[in-house]
Order: structure tokens, then sequence, then C-alpha cells
């Protein structure tokens, strides 16, 4: 029994090279994702200003769910 060879691929032997596959497929697909960070385009004004704006479908939103106004 010793002497017969394994054809069968053991569970972390399957693992291992699927893990494998994997991290080197991901290395090839993210190399041309990457780009260079940019900086930030916006005022001190721009940043302050109020960005939630309380519309008219905001408003029925609320109205709807019962949400305390």
């Amino acid at each position: 029994m010793k002497d017969e060879q394994r054809t069968t691929v053991g569970r972390r032997d399957f693992l291992r090279k699927v893990g494998i596959g994997t991290v080197g497929a991901g290395a090839t697909l993210a190399t041309p994702l990457i780009t260079p960070a940019q900086a930030d385009s916006e005022t001190d004004d721009e940043k302050r200003k109020a960005r939630y704006k309380e519309t008219d479908h905001v408003k029925a939103y609320y109205r709807v769910n019962r949400y305390p106004g």
C-alpha cells in the first residue's frame, strides 16, 4: 500500500496551489489599475459649504416613513 502513488490531490495542497494562482492573477490585474495620487481640487470655501439639502423628495421620504420633522 505504501508503494502506490497518490493520484488524488490533498486538501492542503489544493488550497495552496489555488492560493498561489489567485495571488499571481491578482497582481497581474491590479498593476494597470494603480494611478498616481492627485491633490484635492476643492478650495476651503467649497469644503465648508453645506452639502445636505432638504429638498421636496427628502421631505416626502421623511413624511412617508414617519420620521419626526
